[in-house]
């Protein structure tokens, strides 16, 4: 089977994941960092602002079972792009919203699905839309977080 990758930030990347794993087509998420200036970055040093990284979700998909653009309409959907670093009660420019993409269709598509989006609202989208750098797993606790609390895990 083939996969493809996709890298989102949405906020905490802890709901991102979660609903990303309930779509169909979609084969494997995994909550990280990316998109900073420091290697091998935890949650703490993340969450002091210092590394630059953004709370990510990297998406392992089948691209004949889902596409990028459903992948790209559903992350638009799924949290507030016109709201610079914050999503909620989380603040920082770790929770900031990003496309990282991994090569120029997808950022032709993402530029195109926030356009399209954009002129259907009156605030501006903040999301960024950049490259793909190294994405950095989270630590195990943060990995299928909300998955693990409906099941009395934790």
């Amino acid at each position: 089977m083939e996969t493809s990758v996709a890298t989102f930030a949405a906020g905490c990347f802890w709901g991102v994941e979660d609903r990303f794993r309930q779509m169909p087509g979609v084969i494997d998420v995994i909550s990280g960092y990316t998109g900073g200036h420091v290697d091998h970055p935890d949650y703490r040093s993340v969450c002091s602002g210092e590394t630059g990284h953004a709370e990510a979700v990297e998406i392992r998909f089948a691209p004949d079972r889902v596409d990028f653009e459903t992948l790209v309409r559903a992350f638009f959907a799924m949290h507030d792009p016109t709201t610079p670093n914050r999503q909620g009660p989380d603040v920082g420019t770790q929770y900031r919203s990003a496309i990282f993409t991994h090569d120029d269709e997808q950022r032709a598509i993402a530029q195109r699905v926030r356009d399209e989006i954009q002129n259907a609202i009156d605030r501006p989208i903040v999301t960024e839309i950049t490259p793909a750098s190294t994405f950095w797993p989270a630590e195990d606790y943060h990995q299928r977080y909300l998955e693990k609390r409906r099941a009395g895990v934790l």
